[in-house]
Order: structure tokens, then C-alpha cells, then sequence
């Protein structure tokens, strides 16, 4: 049987728990009876909660499953943790074949074994590439121990994000800031600048955010400080007050050190930051950047002083230029999404 239309299936409904499930990865599940029809799919909605595997079999009550196939995007777990070992409920009822997209990159997770010990048929690698693509946080939050970075610009085609006064609403369409919405739920906090406060006075709703402001220019009246929880890193202070954790910071060349703030951050709970701001961070953090978001509108400002989307450095040869590979091109009329990455 040819199973990467139900592994599809089951990217599809890992999703769904995007901006939910963290510090856990994206799984979903599809379980076919012995005869090959679909019978039950089941997701992780949210950390703490059923895994995929164990929500999609709980369903079922009459049996129906014993001597069928389970596929899942991402190696059962054989451990203990939030929830009992979701490769002892598969044996336990019946289950003849699992079909995995990938194998876990926790050292504790030993599923594979379990289940062919068992004497369950195991086939591995499905889409492995797009099950890879998926849980792209999660691998580099267990294999690395940092946090996952990702920059989020928006730009007319001569790469310009601002007039060079700063007026920046709207370069992009409501489409494509509804998009923006959905990529902002897909972290565990959105990063920004206290330029970009001053300049904008953003709402940037979400549930943490990181403000990088040395200098505490801004207010704390400010809308962005309204909601979530606020880690602000500054140079002097370091307490918690009015709902605002602030972190002192070292700082290099008049400027906060991003990699302890990458750090701390992963030491604080975060796996996961998208940044939005102007063009000086977005450069200086390019060299952490492991995703970039790239929206770009129709529109050319021809203005050589307006400010551009990535603008931190000087180069004197093209072959000093940094390299991505465009992974894809979405429409969100009138403007177009890319979504790139860095070549090691």
C-alpha cells in the first residue's frame, strides 16, 4: 500500500495543534482497520494532553482496529512522561503494522524497538523530508538546545520596509498580514525592537514577547506591553515589575548581546522566536536565522534613503553576499510569500 497520502493526512493534522502543543512536537495520526479503510485520526491538541496515537485509538471502542495499521508522522514514544507510553496502547490493542514518518530525536524515545518486539511490522521514512520540515523546532530545541529563530520581514521590490521618515502601513495587503497572524502562532514568542515600538507602536498580540530595548526608551504604556507575557533585555535592569520581566543583558558595540538573549530565552521556556522588526536586527540576527519569512509587495519606492529590510553591514565584493534556498512561493494577492532558508 502506498501510505504517503494518509502520512499527508496526518502532517495535516499535526497542525492543528501549531502554537498549542510546544514544548512537544506536531504529531498526527491515521488508523486503518485490517482490511485497509480508514477508521479513526487523532491529533496532539495540546501540551499535557493525548498524544496523537492516543487520541486516535481511544476513539474507537468495538475492537476494530485489532490487526490493523497505525500511521504517524513521528516515532511513537516508549517512555513515560505528561501521559503513559503511546507504544503500549498500540500493542495492547492489536495493532499489526506503523507506518512513521520519522524517528524521534529524543535519546529517550525508543519506540521502534517496543514495537517490533512486540512483533509489530514496523515501516519507517514515509515523507520523511516534509515529517522533518514539520517538527523543524522541535529538532533543533532536543538536538541543539536553543531555541528555533525565524525572521519575519515585509518589503516592496526594491527590498524597502520604510520611507526613510519611518512610514511603513501599510507596505503589505490585509491577506498577507492575516498570514502573518497564522505565523505568529506557530512561535512561542515573537521578538522586537524598541525602534519598532517607538516608530509603530505595535500591538503584535501573542502570548510572550521579547523587546529588546538597551536604553529603556520606551513606555510601558506602550499598546505592545498590554498583553502576554513581557521579557524586556536592557542593560541595566534586571527585576520583574508591573508585569514586565526585565533581564539585563551584556552588551558589545553599543548593542544587546543576541546570543545570550537566544540563550536566556531557551532557558526561560522558549523554544521558538519569530522576529519583527527593522532592518538592523533582522541583519544582525541572520547569522542565528534558521527560517525567513519574506513577504513582498508590488510596489518600488525608488528611494535610496528609505530604509531597507535587512541593512547592518557594508560589503565591497557580490560574492560576500549570504546564501538561502527558497523552500517556497505562496500567493496572498496582491503580494507573494517567500519562505527560505539559510545554506549551511
Amino acid at each position: 500500500m502506498n501510505y504517503e497520502n494518509y502520512m499527508t493526512e496526518c502532517i495535516k493534522l499535526a497542525r492543528t495543534g501549531e502554537g498549542n502543543v510546544s514544548p512537544n512536537p506536531l504529531v498526527g495520526c491515521v488508523v486503518l482497520d485490517k482490511d485497509g479503510n480508514k477508521i479513526s485520526t487523532g491529533y496532539h491538541a495540546k501540551y499535557g494532553e493525548n498524544h496523537a496515537e492516543r487520541d486516535a485509538l481511544l476513539k474507537l471502542k468495538n475492537g476494530e482496529e485489532n490487526g490493523g495499521t497505525l500511521i504517524v508522522n513521528l516515532e511513537p514514544c516508549s517512555h513515560y512522561g505528561k501521559t503513559p507510553p503511546c507504544t503500549d496502547l498500540i500493542i495492547e490493542r492489536g495493532i499489526k503494522r506503523v507506518v512513521i514518518g520519522m524517528r524521534d530525536v529524543n535519546p529517550k524515545v525508543d519506540g521502534i524497538k517496543k514495537l517490533k518486539d512486540a512483533g509489530i511490522e514496523v515501516i519507517e521514512g514515509v515523507l520523511e523530508k516534509e515529517c522533518r520540515q514539520l517538527n523543524e523546532v522541535f529538532i533543533k530545541n532536543m538536538i541543539e538546545q536553543k531555541p528555533f529563530i525565524a525572521i519575519k520581514t515585509a518589503a516592496t521590490l526594491d527590498g524597502k520596509t520604510a520611507a526613510q521618515n519611518g512610514s511603513s502601513k501599510w507596505i503589505t495587503s490585509e491577506s498577507a498580514r492575516t498570514e502573518v497572524k497564522k505565523i505568529r502562532n506557530r512561535y512561542d514568542a515573537i521578538m522586537t525592537t524598541s525602534a519598532t515600538i517607538l516608530a509603530d507602536n505595535p500591538t503584535m498580540e501573542h502570548r510572550k514577547k521579547i523587546i529588546l530595548d538597551r536604553e529603556l526608551k520606551t513606555n510601558l504604556e506602550a499598546t505592545i506591553y498590554k498583553s502576554g507575557e513581557i521579557y524586556l533585555f536592557n542593560e541595566t535592569l534586571d527585576m520583574f515589575e508591573g508585569g514586565v520581566n526585565f533581564i539585563k543583558t551584556p552588551v558589545h558595540q553599543n548593542k544587546l548581546d543576541l546570543e545570550f538573549i537566544f540563550t536566556k530565552a531557551h532557558s526561560l521556556g522558549i523554544q521558538s522566536i519569530l522576529i519583527e522588526s527593522g532592518g538592523h536586527l533582522n541583519g544582525e540576527a541572520l547569522k542565528f536565522a534558521d527560517k525567513i519569512y519574506h513577504f513582498i509587495a508590488p510596489k518600488i519606492t525608488g528611494d535610496n534613503n528609505s530604509r531597507s529590510c535587512f541593512d547592518y553591514r557594508h560589503i565591497d565584493n557580490i560574492n560576500e553576499c549570504l546564501n538561502f534556498k527558497i523552500d517556497s512561493i505562496e500567493n496572498f494577492d496582491p503580494d507573494i510569500l517567500l519562505t527560505y532558508y539559510p545554506i549551511q
